[in-house]
């Protein structure tokens, strides 16, 4: 997926599609380490959308915590 698309979702479908993602990188390398791997680039890919999933969520995060500490001077 593209970094726009999951911009789009909401912080709880946000966090839903993190714990997916982490499971299926969970089960693709225990399929790897048991020799059953079909595609090796799915692995690549996955932990690349984690990568982005996660980044996303620390920029929100950062987002808040500047939006807060600008109300408070305000």
């Amino acid at each position: 997926m593209k970094a726009a698309e999951f911009r789009a979702k909401n912080d709880v479908d946000l966090v839903e599609a993190i714990e997916e993602a982490r499971q299926e990188l969970y089960n693709l390398r225990f399929q790897a380490a048991a020799g059953r791997l079909a595609n090796d680039a799915r692995v690549r890919l996955v932990r690349r959308d984690l990568a982005r999933l996660l980044t996303i969520q620390r920029e929100r995060e950062i987002w808040a915590a500047f939006e807060a500490a600008t109300a408070k001077k305000g």
